[in-house]
């Protein structure tokens, strides 16, 4: 039986261990909580539990050795340290999380350790890498190429569940979601790179209509030119990976960076500090009118809906910090926790959406399509868990049963690891509609 190691018991961990465990895998779930852990694992006679905290490095290591593969879910900075481990130790690593440098640098030492450290392969990146790749290649075996590439992804509450001024619900760390507002963004537009600097972010924005759901404000998501190579598409005119939310968003988390709310550093605060004093330190010239203060100094109409959706939220509140010493990034993070968290019952949903524009020698040029929607499980698993956790377990299925026998550091973009896996997550109805259709 091989033995497969999760690392992280939080949001999206549930499908991949039972997935793994209705496999017959045997699976130890490794999490600071260990009743996270233990609720995930359940009753299987294949599953464990144990308590594990990031600083533990000898346990990690002894953990990593005793098993077959590790999946990574922990914090970003924190999978090189578990790849080193992995590559120490002669073991697979999978995570869902984008490629860091760090994690770059360690494609030599793999290869030469013959271990495999797949990347990337959850819903956006992964799913959307595996979409987008399958018609890639379908277009260049056509004789073709694509000239244009636009992507869109995001995790929004399903419609009934869309019950609060935001349009937002947190399916993954709330942390994450902030800190992702603060990204640069480059990409091209016809033929023309354009880069957006993280305070001018929320400033790029164009609108989508998503056929069935209605408009959906894009921006952009990090940097789409690194997958100008990686997708094989040097010469492409335009190419863009946009992340999507609810209207209104934009303007209102524009105001936020510009006001410092997304700050990370810690501050000491008076005692009894409230939201509302909080957001008052932050007015260059106080009246002792918050709402007309910030007015002015955001260029705003006091009526405006940003002041609307704050107020919601509590910031204009006399709820008080949740401690003395915090950034402002970390105080509104526990707000959006408090306030914007699923109901049980509540669905979310995926909207991941490609769009390509293909030209061939013999034949009219094409406009071909891509949509995935998908929605959680009411009082069960919800949509961002399934679709980020799943294909990271099904690539792991077929990394031990030898099926995807690569080294290195990969992300899925080969036939060998695309095909397979969204087969099998057409199993589990995640499945992508494509469209093609004249295109200029």
């Amino acid at each position: 039986m091989n033995k497969v190691l999760m690392l992280g018991a939080g949001l999206v961990a549930r499908p991949p261990v039972r997935y793994l465990l209705a496999q017959g895998f045997e699976v130890t779930v490794a999490s600071r909580t260990v009743s996270k852990a233990e609720r995930i694992v359940g009753d299987a006679p294949n599953g464990k539990a144990v308590a594990w905290t990031v600083d533990k490095r000898e346990a990690l290591a002894d953990m990593i050795g005793r098993h077959d593969l590790a999946i990574s879910l922990l914090p970003a900075p924190q999978h090189p340290v578990v790849a080193r481990l992995c590559i120490e130790k002669g073991k697979h690593m999978v995570t869902t999380s984008y490629v860091s440098p760090a994690m770059k640098e360690l494609d030599g030492a793999a290869r030469k350790a013959g271990v495999l450290v797949l990347n990337e392969i959850g819903v956006d990146p992964g799913i959307d890498h595996m979409s987008a790749m399958k018609i890639i290649h379908a277009v260049k075996a056509k004789g073709g190429r694509v000239t244009a590439f636009r992507s869109y992804c995001g995790g929004l509450p399903a419609p009934e569940a869309n019950t609060n001024p935001w349009g937002y619900k947190f399916s993954w760390a709330p942390r994450g979601v902030l800190m992702a507002g603060k990204n640069d963004g480059r990409y091209l537009l016809d033929g023309k790179e354009v880069h957006v600097p993280g305070p001018g972010l929320f400033t790029d924005v164009h609108i989508l209509h998503v056929d069935g759901l209605g408009d959906r404000e894009a921006y952009p998501n990090r940097d789409s030119l690194g997958y100008v190579k990686l997708y094989g598409l040097e010469g492409i005119k335009t190419m863009y990976r946009g992340t999507l939310r609810n209207l209104g968003w934009c303007e209102t988390w524009k105001k936020m960076v510009d006001l410092g709310l997304l700050d990370e550093t810690e501050r000491d605060w008076p005692k009894d500090t409230t939201f509302a004093r909080m957001l008052g330190s932050m007015v260059k010239n106080p009246s002792g009118n918050l709402r007309k203060d910030l007015a002015e100094q955001l260029d705003l109409a006091e009526g405006s809906h940003v002041f609307d959706w704050w107020k919601w939220l509590g910031l204009f509140s006399d709820k008080l910090l949740p401690a003395e010493k915090i950034a402002p990034l970390d105080a509104l993070c526990a707000l959006f926790l408090e306030k914007c968290s699923y109901e049980p019952n509540e669905r979310d949903m995926i909207i991941l959406h490609h769009d390509f524009r293909a030209e061939y020698p013999d034949k009219p040029a094409e406009r071909i399509t891509s949509t995935l929607i998908d929605y959680g499980i009411p009082g069960g698993d919800s949509s961002m868990s399934r679709t980020v956790g799943l294909p990271a377990a099904m690539a792991t299925k077929l990394i031990l049963e030898g099926k995807i026998d690569m080294t290195g550091v990969h992300i899925p973009v080969e036939p060998r690891i695309y095909e397979p896996v969204l087969a099998e997550l057409e199993t589990q109805n995640i499945r992508c509609v494509e469209q093609t259709m004249p295109g200029a």
